[in-house]
């Protein structure tokens, strides 16, 4: 018997991972955790017997030869799969988009897509196999949850293939908006505006993250949801809603909106898993003591926050600089020379002014070539630091329409930022 899993708290990509995978391996089973997220419980409520899958107590496990686990690869993520964990004549397949779990399995497609469920589809298409409607549109669940319709950065070529892929075979766009925006209840609402009224901030690195505890009196549908809200709303890049269940049971949420927290290494340290935008810990212990948990969330995040490329490894240097008399001939012919699109005017101490190509249009005349640079060059020049991040640089050449920035320190001219090393660097080819 081949029984195709996913973790616990299953999502949709991990729902339409086990649906998929149960096409590819003729005569499959899927076994989906009793625990899922609320949206998924609800989809299931509707279309559960269209699909060829089980509750983990509803499977003999002595049956089973062949583990097929999706969108995880750890054990402690399964549910009620303790049991096959230990048996030697078990052969197991591991389908994965996150980092390598402790699962020893014996064949693997592990890839950085922004959905598991992706890799499945990819084989689904070598295969030349052609999906249901129904099928196609709980495939396709699990690739927009998991890629925000396509639009987190962690979306692949392979996921906006996959994507035009099930639309082909008939997905059904209206059931999955309704499926994937459902409507926020009075429970939710009360819970955020609690988030909202005693946040708590940290700064590590230039980065902002939210810290939360609550004291949830009963189960609350939706709560990563709501977690995902409340980033969006005190202006975080990150945040972590500690959410205490009972005196023995913690689960902590991260979400994530910059690359620069990597909320599932953090809480990897907790048992947890998930994505490093999107990831979630459960805590059981005799004194769960979620102020302690609080200090050493935050321990984690000093310790795993990375730190991202900053202007001074982007920066053009040396830089090409010339006195403010030189003829404007002179700047044509060195601009020329070294294929650049712009020149620093002045020295390393004493910054008076840039031109760039766009103002050789200002020369009407063929005498005006022979005029010093002074006479064309841009005198309000803005500089920026070393140590400041790509994107607020971009956001200066925007807002001022600049593709030069001059790279200051301790007042001296060190470097120079261009467009084109902007360019470089956010379409990864920024050279190792």
């Amino acid at each position: 018997m081949i029984a195709v899993t996913t973790h616990k708290n299953t999502d949709f990509d991990g729902l339409a991972s086990v649906i998929a995978a149960t096409l590819l391996y003729p005569g499959a089973v899927g076994v989906v955790p009793k625990m899922v997220n609320k949206n998924v419980e609800q989809f299931l409520s509707t279309h559960k017997t269209a699909f060829n899958i089980v509750l983990p107590g509803e499977v003999n496990h002595d049956d089973i030869d062949t583990l097929v686990v999706v969108d995880t690869g750890s054990w402690k993520r399964l549910d009620r799969m303790e049991k096959l964990r230990t048996r030697t004549d078990l052969r197991i397949h591991v389908w994965d988009h996150h980092q390598q779990g402790d699962i020893a399995c014996h064949w693997h497609c592990l890839a950085t897509t922004g959905a598991t469920v992706s890799l499945l589809i990819r084989e689904i298409r070598r295969r030349k196999m052609t999906l249901s409607p129904l099928d196609s549109t709980v495939l396709l669940l699990g690739l927009y949850e998991d890629t925000g319709h396509l639009s987190y950065p962690s979306t692949t070529p392979l996921d906006a293939e996959a994507a035009a892929f099930l639309l082909n075979n008939g997905a059904d766009l209206n059931v999955a908006a309704f499926f994937l925006n459902p409507p926020y209840e009075e429970v939710q609402r009360d819970l955020l505006f609690d988030l909202l009224k005693n946040s708590e901030k940290i700064s590590h690195r230039k980065t902002t993250v939210g810290l939360n505890v609550i004291r949830l009196e009963k189960k609350v549908p939706m709560l990563s949801a709501i977690v995902n809200m409340y980033r969006n709303l005190i202006n975080c890049q990150a945040v972590f809603v500690i959410a205490v269940n009972d005196e023995t049971s913690c689960t902590i949420i991260g979400r994530s909106g910059s690359d620069r927290v990597d909320v599932a290494a953090v809480l990897r340290h907790f048992g947890g898993g998930g994505h490093p935008r999107a990831a979630s810990a459960t805590i059981r212990s005799d004194d769960c003591d979620p102020q302690q948990l609080k200090k050493q969330v935050i321990a984690r995040i000093r310790e795993s926050t990375t730190k991202r490329a900053t202007v001074f490894d982007l920066m053009s240097y040396p830089v090409t600089m010339v006195p403010a008399d030189t003829p404007m001939m002179e700047v044509r012919r060195i601009m020329e020379e070294k294929a650049i699109r712009g020149i620093l005017v002045g020295s390393e101490n004493t910054l008076e002014g840039i031109v760039v190509l766009w103002d050789f249009k200002k020369i009407r005349q063929e005498r005006q070539w022979q005029q010093p640079v002074k006479a064309f060059m841009i005198r309000q020049v803005a500089t920026i630091a070393p140590d400041m991040e790509p994107s607020e640089a971009v956001q200066l050449m925007i807002r001022q329409n600049i593709g030069h920035l001059p790279v200051a320190h301790e007042g001296k001219v060190i470097g120079i930022l261009t467009r084109t090393d902007i360019l470089t660097y956010f379409y990864d080819m920024l050279p190792e």
